[in-house]
């Protein structure tokens, strides 16, 4: 029997909660981390309460699925009755959960003011829906046509993500999933599988963009054995969560991907090496794992083949450096994480001083849909330099928080204010952050920029794993150069000198502009330690530290000698630049100021306008903020 029929047979016997043309209700509750910390858990088990004092509760389907990428209006609930075209509802508290039930569902009236799209599907008959086939991508965006965040975006690496239960290994068959698998033991030899992936021009999307088909081919061509396959799911970027996300919405695309990459390179054995603060995903991922096991798509007869292949997960201890290959084998290993000098390169001597190839979770969830649909379809998508689609996990001062999977090429203005929505209460742009604290800082000059690897790397920034957070005119440039050093230097393993002194001592030298100590000769420093630091650091954290010094100075030097030269910080954000006064003729002298002021600085009577000891004031902005004339004014 080949791999097909036996995958046919397991999807026959399966008993998917997948919903597509539903025969009858169904609610869809996206439960993730972000979900969660939102109430989610506690929406779902209202549905619960409320489905079963209305008698429902045998004849709607109550679904959990993965976050579908809309963050900031968590949680949310899509609503799939049949013959209907669906509806989803936002922020949808246990008040609204109960009103849902009873209005929507048992009333027949949708409530159109929470509708994710103000209701502008109501009314409208479905979609048509076919039997799915293998490789369908964009189950969930195909029918959010509508919507603008979801209308520009390709699902690719996130095809399955809310759409599915990811708990169920039944729903992931039922969308295809396993029969690129299938494809692979039945009709491909491991170089073909190479070749494809060498043809797609897939590039790694952990950051540092190598050619994914170029590191199996390496990987497969060595002779020693064993051999490994490593998922690297150490996502520690702040303000990032594309993995955490794919992880915890569709943790079998990994899974069937690390069994493809052993086939193709001769492994037997794969790590998933995932963080200990991901609970959900590593729950999922266990449960996945079991599951595959229980199916026979994992073990020692993998559908019915004869090929061996398993996985185990490893959890990382939250040290940022074990991102990096080598630390992360050596943290596999039982060791402490840290660098070690390459060559040799894992794909020579990685694991237990073994071949391994390593690719972070959006590469590895990208492969099934490239086997089904072809290399030249997906080389098909994006620029000449980088093919596919990216994930990008968007975060600070954007109206749209959340995760979206956009084609390589659109540009930083389509992703912050389409996508995004833009800055909220109408502030102004300044700058987006991309490539996490190894990234650069790019100004509004700069929203037209492709997102790929070559253009963003010209521009002074890097695409890194897909962490993109936007500032607006309220954010100090420098202060974010300091904070971003700040986490490198203190997440730095020590191991090598550069590193280890090179970031200490850049930040040394910002917390000095910040506090209005800087010097003119601090800018000749800085690119000094920059260029040592990059140039002779052992891994690619010292190597990248100093990216958002760089990008700041490039871009945004006005802000550095406005610090050094005339001591001010023009965002009003350094506080020890800053100092408060009483605008005489605004107050009214009505005391809040002063009832407010942590440290009685503030004196004054009655009616009578107040003045404020700018020796004793700490420049809190308590004053600032309580002040409802404007009459506090900052310096």
């Amino acid at each position: 029997m080949t791999a097909t029929e036996t995958l046919h047979q397991l999807k026959q016997a399966a008993k998917p909660h997948l919903a597509l043309s539903p025969e009858r209700p169904q609610l869809l509750v996206g439960i993730a981390t972000c979900a969660n910390a939102a109430g989610a858990r506690r929406t779902r088990d209202r549905l619960v309460e409320e489905l079963e004092a209305a008698g429902l509760a045998d004849g709607v389907d109550l679904i959990q699925v993965g976050c579908v990428g809309r963050c900031s209006l968590e949680p949310l609930v899509e609503v799939r009755m049949p013959g209907e075209a669906p509806r989803m509802y936002t922020e949808v508290n246990e008040e609204r959960a109960a009103q849902i039930v009873r209005q929507d569902i048992a009333g027949g009236k949708p409530i159109a003011t929470w509708l994710l799209d103000g209701g502008a599907t109501l009314g409208e008959p479905a979609r048509a829906t076919a039997d799915v086939e293998p490789g369908e991508i964009n189950l969930f965006t195909r029918d959010w046509q509508h919507v603008k965040f979801f209308a520009r975006q390709l699902r690719i690496a996130l095809r399955n993500v809310g759409r599915i239960d990811p708990e169920s290994i039944d729903d992931y068959l039922a969308v295809g999933g396993y029969a690129a698998l299938a494809k692979v033991l039945d009709s491909m030899t491991p170089d073909a599988v190479v070749q494809t992936l060498i043809d797609s021009k897939l590039r790694g999307r952990g950051g540092a963009g190598f050619p994914t088909g170029l590191k199996w081919k390496l990987t497969r061509a060595e002779e020693a054995s064993p051999k490994y396959i490593i998922c690297n799911a150490d996502e520690g970027d702040p303000g990032a969560f594309m993995d955490r996300s794919t992880l915890e919405g569709d943790p079998h695309s990994v899974l069937e991907a690390m069994v493809i990459a052993g086939f193709a390179i001769g492994a037997e054995q794969g790590y998933v090496y995932v963080r200990a603060e991901y609970p959900l995903a590593i729950k999922r991922l266990k449960r996945a794992i079991e599951q595959a096991r229980e199916r026979g798509i994992l073990g020692e007869d993998v559908l019915g083949t004869g090929f061996h292949f398993d996985i185990d997960l490893r959890l990382g201890a939250g040290a940022f450096v074990c991102g990096e290959e080598t630390a992360l084998i050596a943290s596999i290993e039982g060791k402490r994480g840290m660098p070690r000098p390459r060559p040799p390169y894992p794909s020579v001597s990685g694991l237990w001083g073994k071949p391994t190839c390593i690719n972070n979770v959006e590469t590895l969830a990208n492969i099934p849909a490239i086997i089904l649909k072809g290399a030249e379809w997906f080389a098909g998508i994006g620029t000449e330099g980088s093919k596919g689609t990216k994930v990008f996990a968007l975060a600070g001062n954007v109206n749209n928080t959340g995760l979206v999977e956009v084609p390589m090429g659109v540009t930083l203005r389509d992703i912050i204010f389409d996508l995004g929505g833009g800055v909220p209460e109408g502030r102004e742009f300044k700058a987006a952050q991309t490539g996490g604290p190894s990234g650069g800082c790019l100004s509004a000059a700069y929203l037209d920029t492709p997102i790929d690897y070559d253009s963003l790397r010209e521009a002074g920034a890097i695409m890194g794993s897909g962490g993109l957070i936007v500032m607006d005119d309220t954010s100090c440039m420098v202060d974010i150069a300091k904070f971003f050093l700040t986490f490198t230097q203190d997440e730095s393993c020590g191991r090598c000198t550069p590193c280890r002194e090179g970031t200490k001592r850049m930040l040394e030298i910002l917390e000095r502009i910040t506090t209005g100590k800087g010097e003119e000769r601090d800018f000749e420093r800085l690119q000094r330690l920059c260029d040592v630091t990059a140039r002779a650091s052992l891994c690619g954290l010292g190597q990248t530290a100093a990216n958002p010094v760089l990008s700041t100075l490039r871009h945004f030097r006005d802000e550095y000698e406005a610090h050094i030269f005339d001591h001010t910080c023009p965002a009003h954000v350094c506080r020890s630049l800053l100092h408060y006064e009483v605008d005489a003729e605004r107050c009214v002298g009505c005391g809040l100021c002063r009832r407010v002021c942590p440290v009685h600085c503030i004196v004054g009577e009655p009616r009578e306008a107040h003045t404020i000891d700018l020796e004793a004031c700490t420049a809190c902005g308590a004053c600032f903020e309580a002040c409802k004339f404007e009459a506090i004014v900052r310096r």
